[in-house]
């Protein structure tokens, strides 16, 4: 059997993965296959786009993801009867959604060689204190049907539970450089090398938000926003002002996502319902509805906390980049266009007082992602905590 190679159509988009893409290539093949892999990487890394193409590289009739047969075609649509796709809106993924996913994934594949399941947010699933949703997973994946492959993925390995991580081969995707990502943005969205630069060092590796960067100037302004805070927090008034202005930023952002997709399912609940939906008795549908509305509300949560968590590791860069101006470090600093607010925070600050405003931003992120602490208080904890010394109290 010849050796793969990463020239398919199916793993094209794939940026700075070539050591992975060549792993999985053989294991569609025939070399080095298991039922159960665990996808982990930073966000941005590609986490999903490689299950999306090992699943259609699966199920290709050419066993190598040629991108030209009917199974490619359904694969990379996300329309193949065969591969189901787990995503969570929310901040955990159910018990009852998980037992149905089971009792799927030991069907017979339809058309496919393989049953595919993947989970996108496995570190959902629950946690080693509370880890029933995983419990329900455990035994489908520990002794799968002949036909059913697994492929979860997730940031780290330690955001996956013990009992269903040692059941996965696991591999780790690399964060793309920035070159990658800017030869990526050239390629594939025929944006200027000006503008690709910029986006590819803005994302920090962040293929998605690379792309968001260098197509939409609302993105690229909202950044630019989120970057000049660290320079203007020199009062205790202007943290205040930051920290406001930062949830705000997020609930914006959020709402414009979320009115569109709430029009939408509200639509899809009615056109289940029909007619049955103008009886103001039918407790079918007042108890759909309520689900639903319930949901959204969960959705719409965990929206807002992922807008303010990418304008969290926003707001790491400008320091990390401070620290770096300090030490003399070569080279483009991430928010290079703003080079002179990186220096007067870099002047401001020691390179340990850097270090700890870091700490700070990351246990605001802990603070509202683990303990749900309310967004508001989270964040002016954190801009005090950002105040520059000697600065106005």
């Amino acid at each position: 059997m010849s050796t793969p190679t990463t020239a398919s159509p199916v793993w094209d988009d794939l940026v700075g993965q070539r050591p992975t893409i060549e792993v999985l290539q053989h294991a569609a093949s025939g070399r080095g296959m298991t039922h159960a892999w665990l996808f982990t990487g930073p966000p941005g890394s590609g986490r999903s786009n490689v299950a999306r193409a090992f699943a259609t590289a699966l199920q290709c009739e050419q066993r190598t993801g040629c991108g030209q047969c009917e199974a490619c075609r359904l694969g990379i649509s996300g329309s193949h009867p065969d591969i189901t796709w787990v995503r969570s809106e929310t901040s955990v993924l159910y018990v009852d959604d998980m037992r149905d996913l089971v009792q799927a994934a030991a069907k017979f594949p339809a058309i496919g060689r393989w049953q595919i399941v993947v989970i996108e947010d496995a570190d959902r699933l629950g946690t080693p204190e509370n880890p029933r949703t995983g419990n329900a997973l455990l035994k489908a994946i520990e002794e799968p049907t002949p036909k059913t492959v697994w492929l979860l993925c997730a940031p780290t390995v330690r955001d996956v539970l013990p009992t269903i991580r040692s059941r996965c081969r696991t591999l780790t995707l690399a964060t793309p450089g920035t070159q990658d990502v800017a030869r990526f943005l050239t390629r594939n969205d025929q944006v200027s090398e000006t503008v690709a630069s910029f986006a590819a060092r803005a994302s920090q590796g962040h293929i998605g938000r690379a792309r968001a960067l260098a197509l939409d100037e609302q993105t690229r302004t909202r950044r630019r926003e989120v970057v000049s805070i660290p320079a203007r927090l020199t009062s205790l008034g202007s943290c205040m002002t930051a920290a406001t202005n930062l949830a705000e930023l997020a609930k914006e952002e959020t709402e414009a996502i979320t009115a569109e997709a709430e029009k939408r399912e509200l639509a899809e609940l009615q056109a289940i319902f029909g007619s049955e939906r103008k009886d103001l008795a039918s407790r079918s549908y007042k108890a759909a509805l309520s689900g639903l509305e319930k949901l959204q509300k969960q959705k719409a949560k965990r929206r807002v906390l992922d807008v303010i968590d990418r304008a969290l590791m926003d707001l790491v860069s400008v320091y990390r980049d401070a620290i770096a101006l300090s030490a003399g470090a070569p080279g483009l600093l991430v928010n290079e266009e703003l080079r002179g607010d990186v220096a007067v925070v870099a002047r401001a600050a020691s390179p340990e007082q850097l270090l700890r405003m870091i700490d700070a931003i990351f246990t605001a992120r802990e603070q509202m992602l683990e303990f749900n602490v309310p967004p508001q208080l989270a964040l002016e904890s954190m801009t005090v905590a950002l105040r520059l010394p000697g600065g106005r109290q």
